[in-house]
């Protein structure tokens, strides 16, 4: 396949770029910044920019573009960019989707479990109900955006969870634990979707040729919390569990980034993917933390 990827230099697209290239797949990256290669198509989303010519030949696309969530404080500007941002290149490639004469058949849209918001005591699946908070509206916008591609185009909406993995969301948290100062986050009983940076890559891989369209969770099959994630990193790096971080400091600190991002109770299925066929190569958070630090 001919595989056209946004946001292919971020963490999730090199890896994805490295599962892709291995299969024997081609993989077509679009960038901001003058084109150095035949394998690079400049595009600008702030514009809605995009030739529609560039879909000639391309089987499927992957958009990953978006500001980081976990860049903090989500001050008023920075809220801006983190919907603009997705909403902004998702509805460039969709317009030009629709004026191309040959769309791809396949459009694989990155998303987040940040669309149901905290949930404690629910299993939360791809039919039930999105949030309110702010991550929520972003990701709903997001998705709908995405709708907006060719009838013919399959659209998968790629909800994914913490990605685990030494550039991801815990990168701030191990020098923190390296110090001997890992703990509890608020009660640490919130459960965390969380997937290996392997899997995500791979899950994405699987879902080129699958049949399934619409939302999917990219979270790893074993439900954990975040003390079993924050624990399996001291003991991967032989350090204590012990110095706790109160919700009130968290909250204080981070607003809503806090509950929002480390203290929402989340336990997101992943049943879908695995019906559909997809096999886990790290089944629990603790065997994805041991991967990611070795």
């Amino acid at each position: 396949m001919r595989v056209l990827i946004s946001g292919a230099s971020g963490l999730v697209g090199t890896e994805l770029r490295r599962q892709l290239e291995a299969a024997g797949h081609t993989v077509v990256r679009l960038v901001r910044r003058p084109t150095r290669s035949s394998a690079e198509i400049l595009w600008d989303p702030a514009t809605l920019s995009l030739d529609p010519a560039v879909f000639d030949g391309i089987d499927t696309v992957v958009n990953l573009s978006g500001a980081s969530i976990g860049r903090l404080p989500w001050t008023a500007s920075y809220r801006r960019q983190i919907m603009e941002s997705r909403v902004q290149a998702t509805r460039t490639l969709t317009d030009a989707m629709r004026r191309s004469a040959t769309p791809p058949a396949v459009l694989l849209n990155a998303s987040a479990v940040g669309v149901y918001g905290n949930r404690p005591g629910e299993e939360l699946t791809e039919e039930s109900a999105p949030g309110s908070d702010f991550l929520a509206t972003v990701v709903t916008t997001w998705e709908a955006e995405a709708r907006l591609a060719p009838e013919n185009t399959r659209v998968v909406l790629l909800r994914t969870g913490l990605v685990l993995a030494k550039g991801g969301a815990l990168k701030p948290l191990l020098p923190i634990v390296r110090l001997g100062l890992g703990g509890p986050l608020g009660r640490g009983t919130q459960s965390w979707p969380w997937v290996s940076l392997h899997d995500e890559a791979a899950a994405i891989v699987h879902l080129l040729t699958s049949s399934l369209s619409g939302p999917v969770n990219l979270t790893g099959p074993t439900p954990a919390t975040a003390n079993d994630v924050i624990k399996a990193v001291t003991v991967a790096l032989r350090r204590p569990f012990l110095v706790p971080v109160p919700e009130k400091v968290l909250t204080l600190a981070l607003q809503d980034a806090a509950r929002q991002l480390l203290l929402a109770d989340q336990r997101v299925s992943s049943a879908k993917l695995e019906a559909d066929g997809f096999r886990f190569t790290h089944r629990t958070a603790a065997e994805a933390v041991t991967w990611m630090l070795r």
